[in-house]
């Protein structure tokens, strides 16, 4: 009997130990207002379109990536950016002559958090460690937080979106 009691305390600090465990990401606040010109917006489509005008018919300037940082201008968070036809002004970086135009507001997320994985990390179709597993990231990705739910990330895959467990 007590040879089993022992077993018991070694199997008990054995399940303690492994829900004791560090973060597997880091997450990155967004910008809080400041001495930035704007902020920083993050592509989300394959290919976005920087315009002259703010229409979807106005001559292209450049074309952008997923991933791509724009600087939108004129956005005063938390109030948002000031649109015009659905879409913001924005620069391609905070030098004088960096390139600025208009592009849909549509394809982007101002101003992010960021989710950094320290380690391998699952993305879920759905807030639920049950749902169907749709990636396996590796180390030191990172993706645009979309929203936060209880402990639940939704995060931005390359057009399409998944869900993290903190």
């Amino acid at each position: 009997m007590k040879k089993y009691g022992w077993l018991m305390i070694l199997m008990s600090l054995i399940v303690m130990l492994g829900c004791i465990r560090g973060a597997h990401a880091e997450v990155i606040p967004p910008y809080g207002p400041g001495q930035q010109i704007g902020y920083p917006a993050v592509v989300l489509c394959e290919t976005l379109t920087l315009r002259e005008k703010p229409s979807a018919s106005s001559k292209a300037m450049q074309s952008l990536k997923y991933g791509d940082t724009p600087i939108v201008i004129n956005a005063d968070l938390p109030t948002g950016p000031e649109e015009e036809n659905g879409f913001v002004y924005c620069t391609l970086s905070d030098s004088e002559d960096a390139p600025c135009g208009w592009i849909d507001s549509d394809y982007i997320v101002i101003n992010p958090a960021w989710y950094v994985t320290e380690q391998k990390t699952t993305v879920y179709a759905w807030n639920d460690t049950d749902a169907l597993k749709i990636a396996l990231l590796g180390k030191d990705t990172r993706l645009p937080i979309l929203k936060e739910d209880g402990d639940w990330y939704l995060v931005s895959l390359r057009g399409a979106v998944g869900w993290i467990h903190r």
